[in-house]
């Protein structure tokens, strides 16, 4: 895991020259920003092309309710988007646990609200396995060795480090030597790597067989899930705390709104399987930054 450090600067390097060249979302008036336009960014759950599809409506929606011009911008992975947000490229934008972690140490963004997934605030990883894999259970993955493990990122809270914790937790101690590890960018990805025979198994967020159900009708036939981790607070909706007041609220209130707004839940449905917001606050992440602090060193630019 000690290259991971090394991986993820690269990353935040290439993608913040990428960052550098989006519009530039106001101007500075007597100390007071005046916005024209707002530049939403997404978080990798999907193929990214399709996702800046689905969620165009959603762009249409809010620049209807707050008068201002929002554009959308799919990153393609998780670093990506805290470099947009820190460098002001980036506005508001939808922030997995552990990535807003990360953003509120690194950009000081500020979280708004939570995401609503199968009626609940919370959710959990869970390890999946083919339908004819031999293991049954995640002691099983403990007591073997050589085994291939895919997942979305290493910034993942529930691609990677809620289950790398609980691994170790179970007695593994170099993760590295237990696993062959690779990080195939969306969740969906992991699991084709198992159904296509890469990987051994792999860990996605719940429920990520949805993300393939049009493509593959018996998805849940095909893939076992042989365990979960524990609660983990559901994705966030952030802004860059340099917004003003009146607009951080506007803009909750927006995304409240959809809650009451079936075609728009439609559109979540289709971007993230979500089901509408609800209020939050930073303390509820604090369990998220608990497992941030025991790889933090691992994965600090």
């Amino acid at each position: 895991m000690r290259q991971i450090k090394g991986l993820i600067m690269g990353l935040s390097a290439v993608l913040l020259l990428g960052a550098c060249g989006t519009t530039d979302t106001g101007t500075e008036e007597n100390g007071d920003e005046e916005i024209d336009e707002l530049v939403l960014g997404y978080f990798p759950s999907a193929d990214v092309e399709n996702m800046a599809a689905s969620a165009r409506p959603l762009e249409e929606y809010l620049s209807e309710q707050l008068d201002i011009e929002v554009t959308g911008q799919v990153m393609t992975d998780y670093t990506g988007l805290i470099e947009a947000m820190r460098n002001q490229n980036a506005d508001v934008a939808f922030l997995p646990p552990f990535a807003y972690v990360q953003a509120e140490e690194r950009a000081n963004v500020e979280v708004l609200l939570k995401a609503i997934r199968d009626g609940s605030e919370s959710y959990v990883a869970q390890y999946n396995v083919a339908a004819d894999s031999e293991f049954d259970s995640i002691d099983d993955l403990v007591e073997a060795e050589g085994l291939v493990w895919a997942f979305t990122d290493y910034t993942s809270t529930s691609g990677y480090l809620f289950p790398a914790q609980q691994l170790m937790d179970l007695g593994i101690e170099d993760l590295d030597s237990q696993f062959t590890m690779i990080d195939v960018g969306a969740h969906d990805s992991a699991l084709l790597s198992v159904l296509d025979g890469q990987a051994d198994f792999a860990t996605t967020f719940e429920d990520a067989r949805v993300r393939l159900e049009d493509e593959i009708p018996d998805i849940y036939e095909q893939i076992r899930v042989i365990g979960t981790t524990e609660e983990i607070p559901n994705a966030t909706l952030s802004v860059r705390s340099e917004l003003p007041e009146e607009l951080k609220e506007r803009i909750a209130e927006a995304f409240l709104n959809m809650n009451d707004d079936p075609e728009m839940l439609e559109v979540l449905k289709d971007v993230y399987n979500w089901e509408g917001f609800a209020p939050a606050q930073s303390s509820d992440y604090d369990v998220v930054r608990d497992v941030y602090s025991q790889f933090e060193e691992l994965i600090e630019e």
